[in-house]
């Protein structure tokens, strides 16, 4: 099965522009027709995610960020579930940033979270 790709680019900041959140795309389309199509895919995805991990940690020298942002019940969990179940716990860490304190408050966006890098 040939995989189904999204145009990472529509998703993308160069810094180049001014960034206007409100014209920023909410939603991937879909990449698959059916539920049967959907499992097919995320479980190649699991797969490929797998080598990618195998392959970093051989290098001991590159990491992986992902950030996941978005209001409660907006979907997060279930999304970390499903797309990184096929991931060696051995390999992930994890940090949960709740409300903000003053001090992050203080701060730009992502400077808690700079802390927090591997």
């Amino acid at each position: 099965m040939r995989k189904k790709q999204f145009d990472i680019a529509d998703y993308r900041f160069d810094g180049t522009r001014t960034l206007a959140l409100a014209g920023m795309p909410t939603k991937v389309k879909d990449i698959y027709q059916d539920t049967d199509e959907f499992e097919d895919l995320l479980q190649d995805f699991k797969e490929e995610i797998d080598d990618l991990q195998n392959m970093m940690y051989a290098h001991d020298r590159y990491s992986l960020l992902l950030i996941f942002q978005a209001m409660d019940a907006a979907g997060k969990d279930g999304t970390i579930r499903h797309v990184l179940s096929g991931v060696n716990p051995h390999g992930v860490v994890v940090h949960a940033f709740k409300r903000p304190s003053e001090e992050e408050l203080d701060h730009d966006f992502l400077w808690r979270t700079t802390k927090s890098l591997p």
